[in-house]
């Protein structure tokens, strides 16, 4: 049973459904991973081991009675702190809300449940999610499972050592500014962040959210397997009518040219020399599968990046800077200054000139996605950050801010990018980000695999 949480979740799955294992010991492996080793990384914040064994039975009894319990057939996950778990807290990382109680499941957990899967645990998050870093009073900070030195990432920092530690075989995140996508990078993952309105999104627990953020978040599987990522994005996206940007678009869109493009330096944005050897390295590992991969300049990021920070600061400024005061939080309040003193919030012209050039902006890349189904540029230009990184000075901030343009323009224009895995520089995770148009993440998973299979197999740390 030990063993059980090195399992992948399409090898959990498969096993559980047809009886060679039971979703109950699946259940009390990861149970016990959890109790041995989250102490010493502080990825799951919120415990119910009693309400995980009780689903677990639940598959099994479905099971028992001939009936197929979902795609997730018993798979452990687990859920971020700032969506709603009925029961639980959606604490966002605040003390504010540490009482905050939902009532109702948001539309992923919903779906994660009627797929089979076992919530067994939730993650930890920045204050008011909002740094590629995971600390704050009410939880603690979260430790890297790969070397404790580095961020696991943020937002889903939680997520992500979970997943890479062994206490659930898929995480749930979600994703701004890269908070899938780089949290998956920190920790040697996969992470899928889908397109704008196919996973639908929704917590009853507090108000409905601005026009920026309901353009830019979403929410998305980190896993250690590509295949994982793909059941994962199968169950999160059933239908739910909560969410008004909910688009019925299948899975499959059909064949696809495999034709790739690899920008090393978008806009010129510096990129070290371990970045770049991880994306050439798996425009070969395409190449070799059959893709024709071609080193072109893709269409500008810098001013959907700009675009991000300004609808998160003026969002921010209509409600949320008020709660960086009572929240009293140091890192969030120098990061909602930085932020502050890079960009001005928008008013009312400026929201509508920004929405007006977001269109341009995702009519270009569309277009170029047309001619190139997949670009494979970088996660970050870095590799992962050194613990608080951020915190060092305003000019480390600014500096992180410009190596990360790539998680911050993607999510302005709504198009799914991929994380992928692609090995290790010593101790240190590194991977690429895969970009397709708009729900085609059955492309990015196709190309995701083949970069999978010409590398070794992502395993769990040795904690």
């Amino acid at each position: 049973m030990t063993d059980l949480w090195k399992m992948s979740a399409t090898e959990i799955a498969d096993a559980v459904r047809s009886k060679r294992l039971s979703a109950v010991e699946v259940t009390k492996a990861h149970l016990t991973r959890i109790e041995d080793v989250n102490a010493g990384i502080k990825a799951v914040v919120q415990e119910f081991p009693q309400e995980a064994l009780a689903e677990a039975q639940a598959v099994d009894a479905m099971i028992a009675e001939g009936k197929d319990p979902g795609i997730l057939c018993g798979v452990p996950v687990t859920i971020k702190v700032n969506v709603d778990q009925k029961g639980h807290a959606t604490t966002n990382g605040l003390k504010l809300q540490k009482d905050l109680i939902a009532e109702s499941d948001s539309p992923v957990v919903s779906n994660i449940r009627a797929a089979g899967g076992v919530i067994v645990g939730r993650t930890n998050t920045p204050a008011f999610s909002l740094r590629w870093f995971t600390k704050n009073d009410l939880h603690g900070q979260t430790l890297n499972p790969r070397d404790k030195t580095i961020t696991p990432g943020g937002s889903s920092g939680g997520a992500s050592a979970a997943v890479a530690s062994g206490m659930c075989a898929i995480g749930h995140g979600t994703d701004i500014a890269g908070s899938i996508r780089y949290p998956a990078y920190a920790c040697g993952l996969h992470g899928l962040r889908p397109t704008l309105g196919r996973i639908a999104a929704y917590n009853a627990s507090g108000a409905d959210r601005h026009i920026g953020a309901q353009l830019m978040a979403v929410s998305g599987p980190i896993a250690r397997t590509i295949s994982d990522i793909e059941i994962a994005l199968k169950a999160m996206s059933a239908q739910d009518v909560r969410d008004p940007w909910w688009v019925p678009v299948p899975y499959d869109l059909g064949a696809f040219p495999k034709r790739a493009a690899l920008t090393i330096s978008p806009d010129g944005m510096p990129v070290a020399k371990e970045v770049e050897d991880a994306l050439r390295g798996a425009a070969q590992k395409l190449e070799d599968a059959g893709w024709i991969v071609d080193e072109v300049p893709c269409p500008s990021m810098t001013l959907a990046a700009k675009i991000n920070e300004q609808l998160w600061l003026t969002e921010m400024r209509a409600g949320a800077d008020k709660l960086v005061d009572q929240e009293a939080e140091a890192d969030s309040q120098f990061v909602y200054q930085q932020m502050s003193n890079r960009v001005e919030p928008l008013g009312v012209d400026g929201l509508l000139g920004a929405l007006q050039t977001r269109a341009g902006l995702v009519r270009e890349w569309e277009e170029f996605m047309q001619k190139y189904p997949v670009l494979i540029c970088p996660v970050s230009g870095e590799l992962p950050f050194s613990q608080q990184q951020d915190m060092q000075s305003e000019a480390a901030f600014e500096a992180i801010m410009q190596t990360q343009m790539t998680q911050r323009a993607l999510p302005v224009m709504g198009l799914p990018g991929l994380a992928v895995s692609t090995g290790t520089v010593g101790t240190v995770p590194v991977g690429v980000q895969l970009i397709a148009g708009r729900y085609r993440e059955d492309i990015l998973i196709a190309a995701g695999g083949d970069i999978e299979r010409s590398g070794p197999p992502i395993m769990v740390a040795n904690l």
